[in-house]
């Protein structure tokens, strides 16, 4: 089996490169390798990635359709997973171009190589983010996503409406993966628990907005990792019937949607309290109001993964806060 990974040098796509990669399977990896956050973090997930004889990779934009669509009819890929974005719902109140350009354009221009090569399945990675100003917990697919509250969200939204029109005009098979709140070793450092635990042991003082009222379905990256590699030949299809009440399966298109996180919502204050014990280092916090464009909580149901293939995330946020916090301390040194 052959795998195209866009974004193969970013968090989630260098855990999912590293698993199938040991799993034996051909990996080619794209990316911009951009400066969004550090870019020696993000060269030290490809030097790992590069050890391997069956990893091949390509530097470039999503946005750059020459250089994409070379790359992928050179490798011709049985399978794609689109995991490149511009991530970040603050920085997207600032510089929204860069997702119009990269969440939007870009997709587009996988999608449209997909269809071109004819692959068994493109698998592209969407965020629990779409859920938007919903009230009603937990969150399930088949919910409306009419109300983002960011425009990263709302870049996240679009490139589901786009896959699925591809999807049932050329009856493409897609599966959309919206992420709940993703964190664990090699992470992004834009990301609050990152952030937090390079100040704390700073003695800097932490930013907690909202003073810390929020919930966070957090789902370390090993459980994320698994359900991608189960869902690889799990391949939507137009002859499938809907089996579930929550069945997100499109009635026109080999398209479906499927959440994937922990399910259990967890306090924000009593993941920074996790963060204190294990770091033991006492907190100065600095209590801020909400943020434009954040939510409250977020949930994840993610029964119609598990049905479809046996997905169950066992990493507590107890755990998973643990086991960053010794690749962090190791890293940094």
């Amino acid at each position: 089996m052959k795998i195209f990974i866009t974004g193969s040098s970013g968090f989630i796509g260098f855990h999912v490169a590293k698993k199938f990669l040991d799993k034996g399977i051909k990996i080619h990896g794209f990316d911009s390798m951009n400066n969004y956050y550090d870019v020696g973090l993000k060269k030290s997930r490809l030097n790992i990635l590069r050890k391997y004889k069956k990893f091949s990779f390509t530097k470039g934009n999503i946005e750059n359709p020459k250089v994409l669509n070379h790359s992928i009819l050179k490798f011709k890929p049985l399978i794609l997973i689109h995991l490149a974005a511009q991530a970040g719902v603050r920085y997207s109140i600032e510089n929204p171009d860069a997702y119009l350009n990269s969440n939007i354009l870009g997709t587009f221009n996988i999608i449209k190589i997909a269809h071109k090569i004819r692959v068994k399945h493109l698998i592209i990675g969407s965020s629990s983010s779409v859920y938007g100003a919903n009230k009603k917990f937990p969150f399930q697919e088949i919910d409306k996503t009419d109300h983002q509250v960011s425009f990263y969200a709302a870049t996240k939204k679009s490139s589901e409406s786009l896959a699925h029109s591809y999807s049932s005009l050329w009856k493409l098979p897609i599966t959309m993966l919206r992420f709940f709140t993703v964190y664990g070793p090699w992470g992004r450092p834009d990301m609050a628990y990152f952030k937090f635990t390079k100040k704390i042991l700073k003695g800097q003082k932490i930013d907690i907005y909202n003073k810390g009222k929020m919930y966070r379905d957090y789902t370390y990256i090993d459980d994320i990792v698994d359900g991608i590699y189960k869902l690889l030949n799990k391949t939507p299809s137009l002859n499938s019937k809907k089996k579930f009440k929550n069945d997100s399966l499109s009635p026109v298109a080999p398209f479906r949607i499927l959440n994937i996180g922990n399910t259990k919502k967890v306090y924000l204050l009593d993941f920074i309290n996790t963060l204190e014990k294990e770091l033991n280092k006492k907190i100065k916090r600095n209590y801020m109001p909400m943020q434009k464009g954040d939510v409250h909580s977020t949930l994840s149901d993610s029964s119609l993964l598990k049905r479809i293939t046996g997905y169950n995330p066992k990493t507590s946020y107890k755990a998973g806060i643990k086991k960053f916090i010794n690749w962090y301390l190791k890293y940094y040194n």
